[in-house]
């Protein structure tokens, strides 16, 4: 067994790129090595910001022979044909076997191929990994540069080290050639380190100031900045991200605190922050109140005799980003958000969408119907967030519907205006922020304020969502006028293209509805919302925008699952499965309902009801009684009976309503339509005989459950419906253990099909249970 070990140096390896790097190393030598016929599993990969570093164990001295054999044509064949397969096979014909191959003797080739020394494979494998490393962004360098072929690196190479069991693999790439020379850290080390193996070379780096492994480099800034942060009695604010970066800048990190002028604590905390992570890659702190410190830790690549002259550079250089900050923040806030609003005319939302101000006059609309049409009410609202720049005060005490009508519209017409304004331009990030921000300075209501700041809200899956009633309303507005405008032109996520991120804004939705408890039929809703976003333009611009929307709407009921009403259900399978709910359950009350918090609990009360005894065996005799059904001709969910049985059900009574569908229970889930159907089949069976006891037991059975599994589903009590249905549990395994369905008398056949037929209908009511699994 021996041991490899590949350096390959060069200058400054972006931050961001190291971890991409180490992958594409692992990748690119595990393809060598299996393309040898080796399978190795023991390997470290490290990097600084100048190397990037390989180190196998226990590899094989050298690889295994291998002998294949190869099928060629037949004996007797043409000798053009045997001399092909020579040629491919690379033996010649006097090396080429004959066996029997189903009476018939056929040429083989044996090619068998000798193990290789592993120093060898290595020193053909090493060219083969530089030239073919894909980098993000990668440069050529040098004279060779003039032509394309020369090689390519992040930064021009300047190294490599290739060791096996610590002697020199000799190797060249590009005129660099291998060696067991070495650089230390640039300050600390001066000189080349002549690396004696694998098992040194970490050791002898640590020697010349070097800290290899990444992950120590990590571990170091981590424990460092929080030990620094407490000797001054503050709290490090964590980022794990600034963490990662600052290991890949640094070959020896030393963490230092330093102070900055506490005026500058008037610009929003989150300004200061981002402008000391992204700028300056320092790390913040909080006071023993968790309020943000005029403090900050930085990671210096050495250790300096005096700290402080090295801090107090850092400070300097802090200073002038933080000044830039205050300037765009106090600069912003003589223009009113109105004025800035008025901006957004000029930015482009989407070529067939018009600007972002036309979005804003969706949203607006949108924002104050939500609340006229009662789906975001004041009823609704939470706790209200707050911040620093905002009182911390309840902000829906004692609105009413108008003013929130009122506020929501204010809101949403100042929820786009920070894109102009100079902070959101130079930090995209703080955008919603920092108009949350301007509009508390500008006095506007907290409510509005804070609209503003969340209505992005929520971007992630860990994100909080907003509760406040006017924020919710916003925010669903902003998000709904998105789903059902870039639908409108079929701009439609496919496959893993999403660039609207529209599955995002969908699951945003969703979200907002279920957390809030905002009731309302999701397919109505967005047949409302053409009318809604339509108004507000001139005649011609607003017909054209409805006739669009209205198109939207007829292809989304011809086109099934294509369309939006089904978009939104089918992100509401993928949540629900990460929160455990099986998604054929879904589809089990999507047929039934789309409202989302209504459709959510009754697929809870399925799921429970289903995973129990009762549940599963009464789904096995509906799936029997929707089988013999089938075969007998009663089609579709609904159940479509015999017309004759239809017609002794109806006969001499004129009040059942003609719902003028081609399905005669079309409207079987319409309780008045289904109560008088129920009424009916109890009230006049037309039986011409006499039910057997296990037939009688399922009637009597359905006469009490279905009525009460029907009302339970009308007050959403459906834990209470899948009650009603568990007793029919017993009566539906009796009649199949007792009663032939299929009697010769055709009295009896007819009457127990529509039975059967009933006992479906009645289960359909609740659930459709077709759509089960199971």
């Amino acid at each position: 067994m021996a041991d490899f070990l590949l350096e390959l140096r060069c200058e400054e390896i972006p931050a961001r790129m190291q971890a991409g790097a180490r992958a594409e190393l692992e990748k690119l030598f595990r393809r060598e090595l299996e393309a040898a016929g080796v399978k190795h599993d023991n390997l470290r990969i490290w990097s600084t910001p100048r190397r990037l570093a390989l180190i196998a164990y226990d590899l094989p001295a050298a690889t295994e022979a291998v002998s294949e054999e190869a099928k060629g044509p037949p004996e007797g064949a043409p000798d053009a044909a045997i001399d092909g397969f020579c040629k491919k096979a690379g033996v010649t014909r006097d090396q080429l076997e004959l066996r029997d191959v189903k009476g018939r003797m056929t040429y083989f080739a044996v090619v068998a191929t000798p193990g290789r020394p592993m120093a060898e494979v290595l020193a053909a494998a090493i060219p083969a990994i530089i030239r073919d490393f894909s980098w993000p962004k990668s440069m050529r360098w040098g004279a060779a540069s003039i032509t394309t072929d020369s090689l390519r690196w992040v930064r021009p190479l300047s190294g490599i080290v290739a060791l096996l069991d610590g002697a020199v693999l000799d190797v060249e790439v590009g005129g660099i050639r291998s060696g067991r020379e070495t650089m230390g850290h640039r300050f600390h080390h001066s000189g080349s380190i002549a690396i004696e193996s694998a098992h040194t070379y970490e050791g002898q780096l640590l020697n010349a100031r070097v800290i290899v492994k990444h992950t120590k480099r990590e571990a170091l800034i981590r424990q460092g900045a929080e030990e620094v942060a407490a000797a001054a009695g503050l709290k490090l604010v964590a980022d794990e991200g600034l963490v990662i970066e600052n290991a890949g800048l640094t070959e020896n990190p030393v963490p230092l605190l330093g102070r900055f002028d506490e005026a500058f604590l008037d610009v929003p905390p989150e300004v200061i922050q981002l402008t000391a992570r992204v700028n300056q890659k320092y790390f913040v702190c909080e006071d023993s109140q968790g309020k943000l410190a005029n403090a900050f830790v930085c990671t210096a690549n050495i250790a300096p005799l005096d700290p402080a002259v090295v801090v107090d550079g850092n400070r300097k250089v802090l200073a002038a980003r933080l000044s830039d900050a205050r300037f765009f923040w106090e600069q912003d806030q003589k223009t009113p958000l109105a004025v800035h609003a008025e901006k957004l005319s000029r930015i482009t939302f989407h070529e067939k969408l018009g600007t972002v101000a036309d979005k804003v006059e969706r949203v607006a609309k949108l924002a104050r119907w939500l609340v006229e049409s009662d789906i975001v009410t004041p009823a609704k609202a939470g706790a209200s967030g707050g911040s620093d720049h905002t009182p911390k005060v309840p902000a829906s005490a004692g609105m009413t519907k108008e003013k929130l009508a009122d506020m929501a519209e204010q809101a949403a017409r100042l929820c786009k205006a920070d894109l102009v304004t100079e902070m959101v331009g130079e930090f995209p990030e703080l955008q919603g922020l920092m108009g949350g921000y301007y509009a508390a300075k500008e006095g506007l209501p907290q409510e509005v304020a804070e609209a503003i700041r969340d209505h992005y809200k929520p971007v992630g899956q860990g994100d909080d969502v907003p509760t406040a009633p006017v924020t919710v309303a916003v925010s669903l507005a902003d998000k709904l006028d998105t789903l059902m405008c870039f639908f409108a032109i079929n701009e439609k996520p496919t496959g893993s293209k999403d660039p609207f991120a529209l599955r995002r804004a969908a699951l945003a939705v969703i979200r907002l509805v279920l957390e809030n408890g905002l009731r309302f039929s999701v397919d109505a809703t967005f047949e409302t919302m053409t009318d809604v976003i339509a108004m507000g333009r001139r005649d011609d611009e607003g017909q054209a925008r409805r006739d669009e929307l209205d198109a939207l709407l007829l292809n989304e009921i011809a086109s099934g699952s294509a369309g939006l009403h089904w978009f939104i259900l089918d992100r509401l399978k993928v949540q629900q499965r990460d929160a455990g709910v099986r998604h054929d359950l879904i589809d089990a009350v999507v047929t039934k309902d789309d409202d989302l918090v209504r459709l959510l609990a009754r697929v809870h009360a399925l799921q429970a009801f289903v995973t129990t005894e009762d549940g599963a065996n009464l789904l096995a005799g509906y799936k029997r009684a929707a089988n013999i059904l089938k075969k007998e001709g009663y089609e579709g969910p609904a159940g479509t009976p015999d017309p004759e049985v239809l017609s002794s059900l109806k006969e001499g009574n004129d009040t059942i309503p003609d719902t003028g569908e081609e399905d005669p229970l079309a409207m079987v889930d319409d309780p008045d339509v289904g109560d008088i159907l129920a009424a009916e089949a109890r009230d006049n069976p037309s039986l011409s005989y006499t039910p057997e006891p296990a037939e009688q037991a399922l009637i009597d059975a359905l006469d009490s459950a279905a009525p009460r599994a029907a009302q339970a589903v009308r007050e959403e009590r459906f834990a209470d419906a899948m009650a009603a249905l568990a007793t029919l549990r017993a009566p539906i395994d009796r009649f199949f253990e007792e009663v032939t369905v299929n009697a010769e008398e055709a009295d009896k056949r007819a009457a127990r099909l529509a039975l059967l037929a009933r006992f479906r209908d009645a289960v359909h009511r609740v659930a459709d249970f077709s759509r089960i699994e199971g």
